[in-house]
């Protein structure tokens, strides 16, 4: 199970990047646990400039804007 959390205090892009990541979890098989952290604090522990921002298993994958679909994609690996 990857542990993937989304970065961001609310607005349409953060919420469109978790939409995303969810989705394309679920139809590529990939167990997650997808967190949303909003909280400016949390966030800035990140030391990311931009959201949203999508950390995987620790490691900071994507800041500033909705990630591409492919991208994402790439991050859960081939189709089960």
């Amino acid at each position: 199970m990857k542990n993937v959390k989304i970065l961001g205090t609310g607005c349409r892009n953060c919420q469109t990047t978790l939409n995303l990541v969810a989705e394309v979890a679920r139809v590529r098989g990939v167990e997650i646990a997808l967190e949303k952290v909003d909280r400016i604090e949390d966030i800035m522990s990140y030391r990311i400039m931009a959201t949203p921002g999508v950390v995987i298993d620790g490691q900071i994958v994507h800041a500033g804007g909705v990630p591409d679909r492919k991208k994402v994609e790439g991050w859960f690996g081939q189709a089960t």
